[in-house]
């Protein structure tokens, strides 16, 4: 397959896969004390598993403020180092953090704090440009998130960010920040078991990059059959918004009763299953950057080896949306 897509209208060229970094961030939580990360992880091992995608050839790594309280964002500066200029950086701002206690505190939806924590992102990646900068609030009011798509024209023209996007499910929010001339993506969630149709015909209609979180549906298309035991994992007390994980003791039966009637297909060609709900993705539309997240070297390998298997075929789309009823 083609392994590079260019990021909407910017001309900015990246890796067909990109890297989700929420996971590296390590453990935080929110204000009443429930679990945003992934649980623990290895700063080294992190560290070793970003050069060894950069390796294989990734050059797109997506991470936000937020993620381990700008933990992410420290250890993602440490492993690029010199490689800075070989990848482009994606970050994303709205929400406020304590980073000693690594709490989540609130939000904030003003210009003058997309400014500080445009400057704190750009110190803690140690870089003096954002490439995508990215809104963290899915749900903010289109008013309020057109002023922060002014500001973000301003950064462009300081030279601080490249281009910017708005991270959210909802098409017609992101169509606020489709109007200005250097937002070139929409971040939003997309996998085989969760499509979105209206996203992608939007990214298609403005010209955008669609960069996909939640790839492989949080590891459940991973092979992921057992619920999380750490108890720093998100999963084990998931939020709403979190679907296929119950009680957080099992994935929820009846998603993995659809991703088994699914598997034959998605592990065509010597895939392995997180291999196959990538390929769907790229067969989803030519836009699509999906951006699985990564804890070792192990799964940097196995995620960037998707791209020399390729998108699955028109025909493999049809029979997976028979499977699912779509």
């Amino acid at each position: 397959m083609e392994i590079t897509r260019t990021l909407g209208r910017s001309g900015i060229e990246v890796s067909a896969l990109g890297f989700g970094c929420w996971a590296i961030g390590g453990e935080w939580q929110s204000a009443d004390g429930n679990p945003l990360g992934w649980g623990k992880v290895d700063d080294e091992e992190s560290v070793r598993a970003v050069r060894r995608a950069l390796d294989l050839g990734v050059t797109f790594f997506d991470t936000a403020d937020t993620y381990g309280a700008g933990h992410s964002e420290r250890v993602l500066g440490r492993a690029l180092g010199k490689r800075r200029d070989d990848v482009v950086l994606a970050t994303k701002w709205g929400n406020v953090f304590d980073e000693e206690s690594r709490t989540l505190t609130g939000r904030d939806h003003t210009p003058a704090h997309a400014r500080r924590a445009l400057t704190a992102s750009l110190a803690r990646l140690g870089t003096d440009r954002i490439d995508l900068y990215q809104l963290h609030l899915s749900d903010l009011d289109p008013a309020l998130a057109a002023e922060l798509r002014d500001q973000c024209e301003e950064f462009v023209t300081e030279g601080l960010i490249r281009a910017y996007a708005w991270s959210t499910d909802d098409p017609a929010r992101a169509g606020v920040f489709a109007r200005g001339e250097h937002c070139t993506a929409v971040q939003h969630q997309l996998n085989v078991m969760q499509d979105a149709p209206e996203m992608l015909a939007l990214a298609g209609e403005s010209n955008l990059a669609s960069v996909n979180r939640s790839p492989l549906a949080m590891g459940l298309l991973a092979g992921k059959r057992q619920g999380p035991q750490d108890a720093g994992d998100i999963r084990s007390n998931p939020p709403a918004w979190l679907q296929g994980f119950g009680d957080g003791a099992t994935a929820d039966p009846e998603w993995l009763k659809r991703i088994d009637a699914l598997k034959e297909i998605l592990t065509s060609e010597d895939r392995t299953l997180a291999q196959g709900a990538l390929a769907w993705i790229w067969a989803r539309s030519p836009r699509t950057v999906p951006i699985p997240g990564f804890r070792s070297v192990a799964q940097a390998e196995q995620n960037a080896g998707a791209m020399a298997k390729g998108p699955l075929t028109a025909d493999q789309l049809t029979e997976i949306n028979k499977l699912l009823g779509r």
